[in-house]
């Protein structure tokens, strides 16, 4: 890091403003379970908590290979996709598992390639701090300055708290997607199955909803039953299968 030339009395940041970032965060990822929407929101919120910081970007990794990227400008993307190119701090800092940074690009010699571009698209300050997530996937969190040695100290110190938080956030969304994407597989075979695709057509008929709503109308029946999920099917639509008396 080239961050140590500003005293501890300048730094703009302190622990209440990085707690509020922190608990923004916590608030704001707590119930999402894409990962995609999730980086989206880590770096918005970044972007908008923090004081010096212009921009934030996030860059993912899975098994090795390039996972995902966020930005909160668009047009700053390119600088923490690393299909572009792995020389970058966001790079250093997943390689080298330590926070990387630089208070002003200018001259800057690390990541010739990156710099220019960086500089080019407004960016004079930057601290990338690596992210542990799980056992698949790690990435970087981001944050760029629109001026030199607006990045101070202070900041390296909210990043490391922000990607310590982060990683367990970033899990948490992981684990979420996993277990919707799951219970989805597990949907689709149960309306395939032929009496409870049965059942959930007549439900949706009657009730006028979706598949998935109508599977839990006929969840929800055979809990307060408590019996099979495919008998309450067979007792539906055996009743509505029924010839009715003239």
């Amino acid at each position: 890091m080239n961050l140590e030339t500003r005293t501890p009395a300048a730094e703009p940041l302190g622990v209440l403003e990085t707690a509020a970032l922190l608990r923004e965060l916590t608030a704001g990822l707590i119930a999402v379970d894409d990962f995609d929407t999730a980086l989206s929101a880590l770096v918005r919120i970044t972007r908008d908590a923090l004081a010096g910081v212009a921009w934030c970007g996030f860059t993912a990794l899975r098994s090795g290979e390039p996972a995902g990227v966020a930005a909160s400008e668009a047009r700053l993307g390119v600088l923490d996709d690393l299909r572009y190119g792995p020389d970058s701090p966001a790079m250093e800092a997943i390689r080298r598992r330590e926070m990387v940074g630089a208070a002003d690009l200018d001259g800057e010699p690390r990541w010739p390639d990156w710099t220019p571009q960086a500089r080019e698209l407004g960016v004079r300050g930057v601290i990338s701090a690596p992210v542990d997530i799980d056992d698949q996937v790690i990435g970087a969190v981001n944050l760029y300055a629109a001026e030199p040695e607006a990045l101070t100290p202070g900041h390296q110190l909210t990043a490391m708290l922000l990607a310590e938080h982060a990683g367990l956030l970033l899990a948490a969304v992981r684990d979420r997607e996993r277990r919707a994407a799951l219970t989805a597989q597990q949907d689709r075979a149960l309306l395939d199955d032929g009496v409870i695709g049965q059942a959930v057509g007549v439900i949706m008929t009657q009730r006028g909803c979706p598949a998935p709503d109508a599977l839990d109308v006929l969840r929800g029946a055979a809990a307060s039953l408590s019996i099979p999920l495919r008998e309450v099917a067979e007792r539906l639509v055996s009743t509505v299968s029924r010839p009715r008396d003239n």
